[in-house]
């Protein structure tokens, strides 16, 4: 029997539709005018319906359309799009190809490519910098692409359940955040967590050390959370 295969589904980043529509209404333009625009400059197959579709986010526009799309309103792709998720993302929203990237960053653009599909990171400090600058990554998002986002929740997860002053400085060679800085975070949490087990045992209201247990876990759980809010950056995408 005949092997039937299917085409892969368009990637759709994340698209910011009242974004679309607010700058289409400052242009003074018809859902038509801007259909015309993506059909006429781009080829790209569009008609009104589509366009309100989009704004009313029914649907979303492919990565192609979305191109075009900021095309036709006079905008940078980054101003239609949703927080972004992936490193993929990041990049279309600056509007860079892979070999461009690669360039400034001084990759091999096959190793980077691999980087934006899941594969691990081998790069230098120095190539992070230089991605993080390209695409106008937050610290959170830096660490989870290159892989050291674990071994920060370890060294915090540490600082926590144990002394947190031996763990300013291995936290800082990974968060570049002022020392003092890193301290009061640093103190915070610990505090915090400590707090929360002696609240959770409440031992005159009948609790237990498996409550106690379970408050731990989960503040543990959410240790990222919790240090990226205090130090500033929850912010991520």
């Amino acid at each position: 029997m005949p092997v039937t295969t299917h085409a892969a589904e368009p990637r759709r980043p994340p698209f910011d539709a009242e974004a679309a529509r607010r700058l289409r209404e400052a242009l003074g333009m018809t859902p038509a005018h801007v259909a015309y625009g993506i059909r006429a400059a781009f080829g790209i197959p569009a008609t009104a319906a589509t366009v309100v579709s989009w704004e009313l986010a029914e649907t979303s526009p492919t990565e192609a359309e979305l191109s075009a799309l900021a095309g036709a309103l006079w905008c940078a792709p980054a101003d239609l799009i949703g927080v972004p998720c992936t490193l993929r993302e990041y990049r279309f929203a600056r509007g860079m190809a892979v070999a461009d990237l690669a360039l400034r960053t001084g990759m091999d653009a096959a190793a980077y490519r691999e980087l934006e599909e899941g594969g691990a990171w081998h790069g230098s400090d120095r190539q992070a910098t230089a991605l993080a600058d390209a695409l106008s990554l937050p610290l959170p998002a830096l660490l989870r692409f290159t892989g050291r986002q674990e071994r920060l929740a370890e060294l915090l997860h540490s600082a926590v359940t144990a002394r947190w002053q031996p763990y300013v400085r291995p936290v800082g060679r990974l968060v570049p955040l002022p020392r003092e800085r890193l301290q009061e975070v640093l103190q915070h949490l610990h505090d915090e967590y400590q707090s929360t087990m002696v609240a959770s045992l409440n031992w005159g209201g009948g609790g237990s050390a498996t409550s106690s247990g379970k408050a731990g876990r989960a503040f543990l759980d959410g240790i990222l959370d919790h240090f990226w809010a205090r130090a500033g950056d929850a912010g991520e995408g």
